[in-house]
């Protein structure tokens, strides 16, 4: 029931047509292979199959694949390891309509999307990591340093709009810097270039 509302939901959305539904996650990785969407709208807690383990199948199949999860659980314990098997964004089921189908958009145009209070909990497990993996450490010094400035302030959770004001350049120059960065670092997307970014102490949680 709570899955053909939102699909009712977001097919009033205009510019959104909801193309397939799944009952659980072996239905989705099935079904996402075979219509080949946008954008995953991904519950967290299924049967058979749980919203984690069936995003890691999508994206380990279609690396362009972007998936939303959607979640009841602002502390639940997948947030981070959802982020780290290629989810492009995060939103509670209580968000307002109108912030998930907007939600969609960010994520069908390669932005990230965190709620708040999924920023929150994502911070808290990158405070307890240790000490920055030396191996990724060197893909850093490939940057120049404005691009080292762009990404953290794309893990400061500002838009390329936002960053083009800081830096006082155009918009295409920051998306042309962003797309160095996720090439040279060898990432899939900016919400993995926000995970990269505090695991590298680039960015810390308050700072």
């Amino acid at each position: 029931m709570v899955r053909e509302g939102f699909s009712v939901l977001l097919g009033a959305m205009s510019g959104i047509e909801v193309i397939g539904e799944a009952e659980d996650g072996h239905q989705a990785v099935e079904k996402v292979a075979a219509l080949r969407p946008d954008v995953v709208l991904m519950d967290v807690r299924m049967p058979r199959m749980n919203g984690l383990e069936a995003t890691r199948e999508i994206v380990a199949a279609d690396s362009e694949a972007k998936v939303l999860i959607l979640t009841t659980y602002d502390l639940d314990e997948y947030v981070y390891r959802a982020l780290r098997a290629g989810a492009s964004g995060f939103l509670l089921k209580d968000a307002p309509a109108e912030r998930l189908a907007e939600g969609v958009r960010v994520v069908a145009s390669g932005e990230a999307l965190l709620a708040p209070t999924v920023t929150r909990r994502l911070l808290a497990e990158f405070s307890k990591l240790g000490a920055p993996r030396a191996r990724t450490h060197e893909r850093v010094e490939d940057l120049t340093e404005r691009e080292t400035e762009v990404l953290v302030l794309v893990a400061q959770g500002l838009s390329n709009s936002e960053i083009a004001s800081r830096l006082v350049v155009a918009e295409s120059t920051v998306k042309t810097h962003v797309g160095r960065v996720l090439v040279k670092l060898g990432l899939r997307d900016r919400t993995q270039a926000v995970v990269f970014a505090y695991e590298e102490r680039l960015v810390t949680p308050g700072g």
